[in-house]
């Protein structure tokens, strides 16, 4: 395997942060996965018989919580602490959020059930591939935008405030405020 990292003196967490190539089984960061592996299980777990010790359990797993958000479980995380969530949000069954990078989703926003919000990146060429590198890069979704269900947002990607993404869009690329968006890869169809 190539030495990638000669001469930077990074810990992978702040490679992966940064959005740099990392090691994503590095040990410090295998720990903060089984963290969020085992918050995002007692979550999952006691939502419907102790709504308020899932509430607490969610508040420690992710990097911010709104006012008045609700996340249905299951909910399916790589750190939670990369993942701020604005207030009175709703977010539906099935929710996947691979916070490598961060992912910030603002006030009043809808998210329909099975949406998957992917921030990894992998290297296209094959060495670095196989030496288990990959990279990230941060999601933003505005201010009162609905996302459908089974609604797929890549990496780098930021959706403007109002913004409708129809059920099972793939976005690929940032998306306007005040627009409907539909089909894979999303594409604008109107102004709202």
């Amino acid at each position: 395997m190539e030495d990638y990292f000669a001469g930077d003196d990074r810990s992978m967490r702040e490679r992966m942060l940064a959005g740099a190539l990392y090691i994503a089984d590095d040990a410090e960061l295998a720990a903060d996965s089984a963290r969020a592996m085992e918050l995002a299980e007692r979550y999952n777990s006691s939502w419907a018989t102790d709504r308020p010790a899932a509430v607490q359990v969610l508040a420690e797993l992710l990097g911010s919580l709104g006012e008045d958000s609700e996340i249905r479980p299951p909910l399916y995380v790589d750190y939670g602490s990369y993942l701020s969530i604005g207030d009175r949000t709703f977010i539906n069954f099935n929710f996947t959020a691979l916070d490598v990078a961060p992912i910030t989703i603002g006030d009043d926003v809808q998210i329909g059930p099975g949406v998957q919000l992917l921030t990894p990146t992998h290297p296209v060429e094959p060495g670095p591939r196989r030496d288990k590198l990959e990279a990230a890069e941060p999601i933003s979704i505005g201010n009162n935008v609905w996302l459908g269900g089974g609604v797929i947002v890549l990496p780098g990607v930021s959706i403007g405030e109002n913004t409708v993404v129809g059920a099972g869009a793939v976005v690929t690329r940032d998306l306007p405020a005040n627009v409907v968006a539909v089909g894979n890869p999303a594409r604008v169809i109107r102004t709202l």
